[in-house]
């Protein structure tokens, strides 16, 4: 029953907390770490009703703290892909028919938990399982995904308002609706918030979900799935599992009610994935929807006219914060040689006061990057850098993980332009600088546009305004966010959608209207009240 159109505005941005020295947030914050520290848990998945053990145990430990134990996640296999399958297609009839108001009110229920009883145990779970710092949690567990949440339900609902115009004696209308089958979520772990926001903007949109996340974010992820239940989601909408790759893709990807997947993750996963389903056409009901957010070599540009802090600034911030671990991170920059010396110089100073260790410790602006194989594949550029007689390391370069998996923020100076990590994706904190004749500045532009596959971020710092005219239109492809006179990093739901194209993803703009169009499907009905009788039209006669 249909009792009224209700109205869902568009929310603010919620305020970040700033964590202070003897602020309530701080005391708060600390103390959720602490007792999260005490008790080591046991994490199930979640499927239909059922908090699932399989007594497969995988061990969770801090990446800045490898000797204590966060607790375990029970580790699955085909046959919970499989019952989770048949969770989310049992539970479908029952979610699509629910009222988009029911529907709403789980996830605005769902962020308000998150911004009052769960927003330092959210950000604590983060911190010690992904090694973020306090301020870098904040902004991730906690305010961009209660902004997800709420942004989405705004948005959902101005598309449920989207209706066509109706001529004399008919009226049309469209209705929304969810895709036909299950939506399968592939989440990373690097932002707490999109591994939220990937199935919940699914779900919100009526679909049914399988929820696949990275092992190395679990700890985050479980805490968000009991968020959920507690706001209200029935069983069996979003079902969280733990297990591998193959295993999810094998099952989820050969199946005939797959019809979509929302994917964060590496180029090379994704354009796997593409081939996977392109083979599986012939299984499916319909085309499924690959919608899909993926590597990048985030690149910052200086014009001889920037201002040498701000360059240094956007550097030391977007490539270092959460250790580059973030797929919008300042990987490449391109410094004019009337300003390189200082900027090398004040990048050398901001670098060398940035404190590294632990998350519980406030004044550490570098933690530890996530696991081994992150930390073996970082430090082999660094190693293969110093040997190299096509660059040199200019601060940084060291790394240990005897306590942790540590790398110090690391800047690589390449005499080419095309040197190896000029092009191709780190994910750390490493960052390559190349210095360019100050007077080419438009063939730097052509340059960097074709020197990476990737269009994910970047950056103009330039105080003369022709010049940021000039980037602006030169590189139009060669970022989906595009930042003048700030850090490639930070974009916020409402204000900046993201997402890139080329190598870098299906460009479908998570946090925006984009994103929402890519889980529904449309059906138009038209009704006409005087239907005509006779096929004849009056072109018919003559006279």
């Amino acid at each position: 029953m249909s009792l009224g159109y209700f109205s869902y505005p568009i929310p603010t941005n919620e305020p970040v907390l700033n964590y202070a020295p003897g602020s309530p947030e701080k005391v708060a914050l600390k103390k959720a770490l602490a007792d999260l520290k005490k008790k080591p848990i046991e994490i199930p998945m979640y499927i239909g009703s059922r908090a699932v053990k399989t007594g497969k145990l995988v061990e969770i430990h801090p990446p800045h703290e490898l000797s204590h134990t966060l607790g375990s996640f029970h580790a699955g296999d085909a046959s919970h892909v499989k019952m989770a399958i048949d969770a989310a297609l049992k539970a479908k009839p029952t979610w699509e028919a629910m009222s988009w108001e029911n529907r709403a009110q789980i996830f605005l229920k769902a962020a308000d938990l998150l911004a009052t009883k769960y927003r330092f145990q959210m950000n604590a779970a983060t911190m010690l399982g992904q090694s973020k710092n306090a301020y870098q949690a904040e902004i991730d567990a906690a305010c961009e995904l209660i902004d997800f949440l709420r942004f989405n339900v705004h948005f959902l609902s101005k598309i449920y308002q989207e209706q066509p115009i109706s001529g004399p004696g008919m009226h049309n209308r469209l209705e929304w609706r969810p895709l036909e089958g299950f939506v399968l979520a592939i989440t990373p772990f690097n932002f707490t918030a999109i591994g939220g926001n990937l199935p919940t903007s699914a779900a919100m949109c009526g679909n049914v979900v399988v929820w696949k996340s990275a092992n190395t974010q679990i700890y985050s992820a479980q805490l968000f799935m009991r968020i959920l239940k507690e706001a209200g989601l029935p069983d069996g909408v979003i079902n969280l599992i733990y297990v591998d790759g193959p295993t999810i893709g094998a099952n989820c990807f050969n199946h005939r009610d797959f019809a979509g997947v929302h994917f964060t993750g590496s180029t090379g996963v994704f354009n796997h994935m593409w081939k996977t389903i392109g083979e599986n056409m012939s299984l499916y009901r319909s085309y499924p929807r690959i919608v899909g957010e993926t590597g990048g070599k985030d690149f910052v540009i200086a014009h001889k006219s920037a201002n040498v802090d701000a360059v240094v600034t956007a550097l030391a911030r977007g490539a270092f914060e959460y250790q580059g671990q973030k797929c919008s991170a300042a990987s490449r920059a391109y410094i004019p040689s009337n300003m390189a010396e200082a900027v090398k110089s004040k990048l050398v100073a901001a670098l060398q006061s940035m404190k590294m260790g632990t998350v519980e410790d406030f004044s550490n602006f570098i933690n530890a990057v996530i696991d081994e194989k992150s930390f073996n594949t970082i430090t082999k550029y660094i190693t293969n850098a110093k040997k190299d007689k096509k660059a040199s390391i200019l601060v940084g370069g060291n790394f240990s993980k005897t306590k942790g998996y540590f790398i110090e923020p690391t800047v690589i100076v390449a005499k080419d332009p095309k040197y190896t990590t000029m092009c191709e994706e780190i994910f750390g904190p490493v960052l390559t600088l190349y210095v360019y004749d100050a007077e080419k500045f438009e063939a730097t532009l052509e340059l960097l546009d074709s020197t990476s596959n990737y269009a994910l971020t970047g950056a103009i710092l330039a105080q003369d305004r022709a010049a940021v005219e000039l980037a602006t239109n030169k590189l139009r492809n060669s970022a989906g966010n595009f930042y003048i006179n700030d850090k490639p990093t930070g974009a916020v739901v409402g204000q900046q959608p993201f997402g890139g194209a080329r190598a870098s993803g299906t460009n479908d703009k998570a946090g925006s209207q984009l994103n929402l169009y890519r889980w529904l499907s449309a059906r138009t009905i038209k009704e006409t009240f005087n239907p005509p009788t006779d096929y004849r039209y009056a072109f018919l006669n003559e006279a």
